[in-house]
């Protein structure tokens, strides 16, 4: 079981709204001091609840492409980096691979170019099926209740970018 107080469910709930608080911040929020909320983070990140700080882009503004929810069925004997190979693709903003080899991507492409999007990460030979469906929109809210601090461990959810 996580080892997790509503300190730091609050800290965690203050950088989900943003990851660019200061410590200071955070501090002044949750009733600690900086030097404890630094404490805190770094405990969050040696327990691996916490992977890393970024921002949330909207591609689509930066973007020509399309966004599209692509479903790629993958021969079962794929490597083990392949969900690595698509996440690190410039196009994808969300890659998740399923225990039936699947792999599930959230990207900005331009028209008619998925085929070339699959192909920047597995030979197309290794693909045995894709569909892929046009989004008109899509939301990511991460959110931190207390029914969190109690996931046994290893069954959390991956995400990945």
């Amino acid at each position: 079981m996580r080892d997790l107080d509503d300190t730091d469910l609050n800290i965690l709930r203050l950088l989900l709204e943003d990851a660019s608080r200061t410590y200071s911040d955070i501090a002044d929020v949750v009733g600690v001091s900086p030097p404890t909320v630094s404490d805190r983070i770094d405990r969050l990140r040696s327990m691996g609840i916490i992977r890393r700080f970024t921002i949330d882009i909207d591609m689509d503004k930066l973007s020509d492409g399309v966004a599209v929810l692509a479903e790629v069925d993958l021969c079962p004997t794929i490597d083990d980096d392949v969900l690595d190979r698509f996440a690190d693709l410039p196009a994808v903003d969300h890659a998740y691979l399923t225990a039936d080899s699947r792999v599930v991507l959230k990207a900005n492409v331009a028209r008619g170019e998925v085929r070339e999007l699959l192909a920047g990460a597995v030979d197309l030979d290794r693909v045995e099926n894709y569909e892929v469906s046009l989004l008109s929109a899509d939301r990511w809210e991460p959110q931190v209740t207390d029914a969190n601090a109690d996931v046994p461990e290893g069954t959390e959810q991956q995400i990945v970018r």
